[in-house]
């Protein structure tokens, strides 16, 4: 390593480590090396800045985070939530499995972990509390499943991912259709072992069939939208980019016409609300971008890489050290930020230990999405904590057992690429 690259990791931690935000610790952090130790005109960092803007992949951000939105001031949640009530809920501890499968529908529409905290956390924390299941439980359980908000597609992580790899985003999303149904069936398991033998609990009873049938009725709007987003996308019916703008579409007319939940006055606040979410984190990706271009002049890539295959020769070796790198990652990087930082640094290592990128995509999102649920940045920790009016110490003993499971289940998918890349594979992405 560099003097130079020593002095730019010193600069970045400390303008880090002074609250600065992080889109302006990226941007001064790459004006300082690009200023002083690049003999480069400063001219490119602006054209980088531009251009990294540039991407019409970027648009799909945009309506999934406005989609999402819409779900949560509208009647779509509530939907989706009585359909897994249905389904679950008469099994012991089904308000829990519930909960979990919530997630993962919610998940399936607004491809943020964030933002399924927010919108199902509120609603199933005091009902989880008022049927009887234990508070460190509930609270571990809303706190770790909206993970799965960037794990099963749409992902806004994996769309970031795909733009620095240039893998299929289509084939990307399908790496994390089978890991999120997994981490959904062994929380189910773990909270039928928990909650099996307790008496306690209010437990709804079996629906009969016409019960079903209600309440699937009900709900079809709801599951509409999750069948436009994959079926149009994995039909080839449209892009990816298309299924965001269609969805959003699609929730408008019914939270307006059919739902008639929200009126356009309310439109309009989840518009702007949406684009200022949206402009965040375009800082952020113009930033990374510029920092990024500085790591790429300064060969700190190529450089790293060498490293690594120098000091280690087994993929087994290399995946474990790559999964423990970015769980402490995780710890104090947002997933968005680490993505566009790390993702260029780690893509040159994949070749020589035969990893696919595809692959790799998921080990990352999966580790990084962990990292919303670790002190001592843990966005989820504090989101939870606040819900429940609990302190961040509480809230990170409870999702402790939840976290064991997700990170058994992400050592499972490194180690078995075959389960990862079924799909992918099978729709012809790879």
């Amino acid at each position: 390593m560099q003097i130079s690259d020593l002095i730019i990791l010193c600069i970045l931690l400390g303008f880090m480590t002074t609250y600065i935000p992080v889109f302006l610790s990226l941007f001064f952090t790459s004006a300082i090396g690009f200023v002083v130790f690049l003999d480069i005109p400063p001219d490119l960092l602006a054209q980088t800045l531009f251009r990294s803007l540039d991407k019409f992949a970027l648009v799909v951000v945009l309506f999934f985070i406005l989609c999402g939105n819409i779900m949560s001031k509208g009647k779509m949640i509530e939907k989706l939530i009585n359909l897994a009530n249905a389904l679950v809920s008469w099994l012991p501890g089904g308000l829990g499995m519930a909960g979990v499968i919530g997630c993962g529908l919610f998940g399936a529409i607004s491809g943020s972990t964030v933002a399924t905290v927010v919108a199902l956390g509120g609603f199933m924390i005091p009902a989880l509390i008022k049927n009887g299941y234990d508070e460190d439980y509930t609270l571990g359980l809303m706190t770790t499943s909206p993970n799965l908000g960037v794990i099963i597609p749409p992902s806004i992580s994996m769309i970031f991912y795909s733009m620095i790899s240039n893998v299929s985003l289509e084939g990307l999303f399908m790496t994390g259709l089978i890991p999120g149904i997994i981490i959904i069936v062994c929380v189910c398991f773990y909270t039928w072992l928990l909650y099996r033998k307790r008496t306690d609990i209010n437990r709804l009873p079996a629906p009969n069939f016409s019960e079903l049938y209600a309440i699937l009725k009900e709900g079809f709007w709801a599951i509409m939208l999750i069948v436009i987003i994959f079926g149009g996308i994995f039909s080839g019916m449209f892009t990816a980019n298309e299924a965001a703008v269609v969805a959003c579409v699609y929730a408008f007319l019914v939270e307006l016409f059919i739902f008639k939940s929200m009126g356009f006055k309310i439109v309009k606040e989840i518009t702007v609300s949406s684009a200022v979410t949206s402009a965040t984190l375009l800082l952020i990706v113009a930033s990374a971008t510029c920092f990024g271009r500085y790591l790429t002049f300064e060969n700190i890539p190529n450089r790293v890489a060498e490293i690594v295959v120098a000091s280690i020769q087994s993929p087994i070796v290399f995946l474990l050290v790559m999964n423990i790198l970015l769980l402490i990652i995780g710890m104090f990087m947002d997933i968005i930020s680490a993505t566009l930082i790390l993702g260029p640094v780690f893509l040159p290592l994949l070749g020589p230990f035969n990893v696919d990128p595809m692959h790799f995509g998921l080990i990352m999102t999966v580790n990084l999405a962990i990292g919303y649920c670790t002190p001592p940045m843990g966005v989820s920790l504090f989101i939870t904590g606040s819900l429940a009016k609990r302190d961040i110490i509480y809230v990170t003993r409870a999702v402790l057992p939840f976290l064991a499971i997700q990170i058994g289940v992400l050592f499972f998918l490194t180690y078995c690429p075959e389960v990862v890349l079924f799909l992918p594979r099978l729709l012809g992405y790879l």
